[in-house]
Parts: C-alpha cells; sequence; structure tokens
C-alpha cells in the first residue's frame, strides 16, 4: 500500500497576502478544513487532459495537495521545491497534486505583476509544461468547490492527509519564501517524514504566506479597475531625433519597452491593447512602456484620438518631422523600417529584444518578467 500525498495549489501573484494582511483566523465565508477531517472528494480536469478525484490516489500512504496558481510570485518560487518533493516521495507511496484555486476572471492585470501568465486553463497547461511539473495540476477556477471545501488561506497552501485520507498537516512548504535560500524548517516535509514512520506530526498548522484567493465573488475588481483606468489622462507629446536616442540610451533604472506604431498599421493598431495590458501588469514595478506614433505630425490629433480610445495612459510620443527616415535612424539604424517595431531595453541601454512586426505578447511577458530589472520573486 502506497502512502498518497495530495498537494493542491493555489500560486496566484494577485491579491498577495503580506505578513500583516494574514488572518488571525480563517474567513467565515471560505473556513479551512480542520485537523483531523476527511478529504474532501473532488473531480477535477487536469492539464494533462484526465479527471482526478480521490480515488485516484487510492493506492498512496499519504496524499498531498497542494493549492497554487500561476500568477503568485509566492507560488512561482516554490514550485522547483514543489518538482523535488514529488520526487523524493515518489518510490515511498507519497502523492501529491496541485490544484488551482482561483477564478481567473477575478484577477486584476495590476495582480499581474510578477507573472506572463494568468490562470486560466490554457495558461496552466503552458505553465506545466515550461516548468516541468511532474504532479497533476487540476484546475478548480470555474466553480471553486475544491477550494471551498478544503478552504486554503493563500496560495501555496498545502494540506497533508494520511492513509485514511484524515487531515494530520494543513500551512506552508516552509518557512522561506525566495528560492536560492536554505530553509530553516521544512514543515510539510517534516509532516510525511512523520506518517510514513507512523509517528504523530509533530506541527499540525502553520501560518500561510502567499497570494490570496480569488474567490468568484471578487470579480467586481474588474469593472472597478476598468473604471479606474478609463479615467486616467492620455497625453501625446511631441519628440525629436535626439530626444528618442536619449530614450534608447535609457539612463533610467527601469526596463522599458518602446512600440513604434502609426495610426494607418492595421497590425499596430491589432496589437496595441496588448500593449497597454502589459503596461497595467508591470507599470508598479520597475518598469515603462512609451509608445512612439510614426503618423505625421499634422495627423496628431488622430494619433491622440486613438490613444484615447485605447486609454494608453503609459507615455506616448509623435515624431516632430515628417521624415520616416529619421525615425528610423533615431530610433535604431539596424531597423528596416516596417511597423510596428518593439523594443526592449534595459537600464544602461542594453537592448535585450527588437523585432519589426507584430509581437508574440507572451513571449514578450516572459521576457519581461525574465529580466533581473523586473524578476517574478520578491
Amino acid at each position: 500500500m502506497k502512502l498518497l500525498i495530495v498537494v493542491v495549489g493555489f500560486l496566484c501573484f494577485s491579491g498577495l497576502v503580506r505578513p500583516r494582511e494574514l488572518p488571525v483566523s480563517p474567513s467565515g465565508d471560505h473556513p479551512t478544513l480542520p485537523i483531523g477531517a476527511a478529504a474532501p472528494d473532488f473531480s477535477l480536469q487536469g492539464v494533462d487532459g484526465k479527471t482526478w478525484s480521490l480515488a485516484s490516489f487510492a493506492a498512496s500512504r499519504v496524499l498531498v495537495v497542494v493549492f497554487t496558481c500561476n500568477h503568485c510570485p509566492t507560488a512561482q518560487a516554490y514550485e522547483d521545491r514543489l518538482i523535488r518533493l514529488t520526487a523524493d516521495y515518489k518510490d515511498k507511496g507519497v502523492a501529491v497534486v496541485a490544484i488551482m484555486p482561483n477564478d481567473p476572471t477575478s484577477i486584476r492585470l495590476d495582480e499581474l505583476g510578477y507573472t506572463d501568465m494568468g490562470d486560466t486553463f490554457d495558461e496552466m497547461k503552458r505553465r506545466a509544461a515550461d516548468r516541468h511539473f511532474n504532479f497533476p495540476y487540476l484546475f478548480d477556477g470555474e466553480k471553486e468547490t475544491a477550494a471551498r471545501a478544503y478552504g486554503p488561506i493563500a496560495t501555496p497552501h498545502v494540506f497533508i492527509f494520511d492513509q485514511s485520507r484524515k487531515l494530520r498537516y494543513s500551512g506552508r512548504v516552509d518557512d522561506v519564501e525566495k528560492p536560492g535560500k536554505t530553509p530553516n524548517v521544512r514543515d510539510a516535509r517534516n509532516a510525511i517524514d512523520a506518517l510514513l514512520a507512523g509517528q504523530p506530526v509533530p506541527v499540525q498548522t502553520t501560518k500561510v504566506f502567499g497570494c490570496s484567493i480569488k474567490w468568484a465573488e471578487k470579480s467586481d475588481w474588474i469593472e472597478k479597475a476598468k473604471q479606474e483606468w478609463a479615467k486616467e489622462p492620455v497625453k501625446l507629446d511631441t519628440i525629436t531625433a535626439d530626444g528618442i536616442k536619449e530614450l534608447i540610451r535609457n539612463h533610467s533604472d527601469k526596463l522599458r519597452v518602446i512600440d513604434v506604431w502609426a495610426t494607418w498599421c492595421g497590425p499596430c493598431v491589432t496589437e496595441f491593447p496588448d500593449f497597454v495590458d502589459m503596461n497595467r501588469m508591470y507599470r508598479r514595478r520597475d518598469f515603462e512602456f512609451i509608445s512612439i506614433s510614426a503618423d505625421e505630425p499634422a495627423k496628431r490629433d488622430k494619433a491622440l484620438k486613438f490613444l484615447q480610445q485605447s486609454q494608453a495612459s503609459n507615455t506616448n510620443y509623435i515624431f516632430n518631422v515628417d521624415d520616416k527616415y529619421k525615425l528610423i535612424e533615431a530610433v535604431d539604424p539596424k531597423w528596416q523600417g516596417a511597423l510596428p517595431y518593439t523594443m526592449v531595453i534595459e537600464p544602461g541601454g542594453k537592448v535585450i529584444y527588437a523585432k519589426d512586426g507584430p509581437v508574440d505578447p507572451a513571449a514578450l511577458k516572459k521576457i519581461i518578467v525574465d529580466d533581473p530589472a523586473i524578476g517574478r520573486y520578491y
């Protein structure tokens, strides 16, 4: 008979629970499963296309259920440790399963500042493939039935059950969030080791640090955010060739994304909302998005109207003369002139990405969040 460990993981950045925000006790609306309680059953689809339930782990001696998600920096920080935990205990009768509890429609763009992905099922598939998860990763975001039954406080939150599927541990993975640092107390492993040895779990519960669960009832936050963004002023200033060259040198301390576009360029107009979204995601970090319109100066009002309709409250410029070749040379002498043109520039002026034509938003967000100037962790 194997020991089953189910890890239900909620890793989400939006609404990170900081120490001062940690509740003294679980919310009455979503109470946390108490020690000694039976494991609630579930029937959830995994990123592997299979449907998983408690019965899927019947042969395991210990079951570890981790609630986690894609977007939370704390959840991302623990991914490697969950992968190692799964590998280390696989042949000892321990099963690990991760559950994504967040309603994807309840996450604001400005809660995604530490990630390149949200918490949709398709993004879960991409995250699992990118990180080579060796445990089932299940989607509970549509109805949140498992999340409501287990009551995780934050992501990640670990629930460990014995062979009879009674809860013996609820809390953190360990006491150190940031990767690269050595934990002092490995609570989850200690609980597993005790159960495998037939001993009482030394510490049955701990507090949990991470992102708050994005319950479906929080979806009104999205509408509130849209109303706030719609009120932000949108401006369009003129810029000279020397001004553009100074932007490229990037003497700021921010990772700078520059998009050269025009109202008459179909691909430019089509992809522009993706840049607005990225600005809303990362602007609270060391990041800035700057757009440069290649429209002729006489079309300034038309360009400004488009920016206003796009709610582009970032920094916007229009080139001050109607000479496209001076614009090209100022932006990048290597650029052949096709629009749109996108650059990512580190502090100090190092260009780490330059592309003419439409960008892949998912790939660009990954470049942004993986750059040392931004990063995925606190």
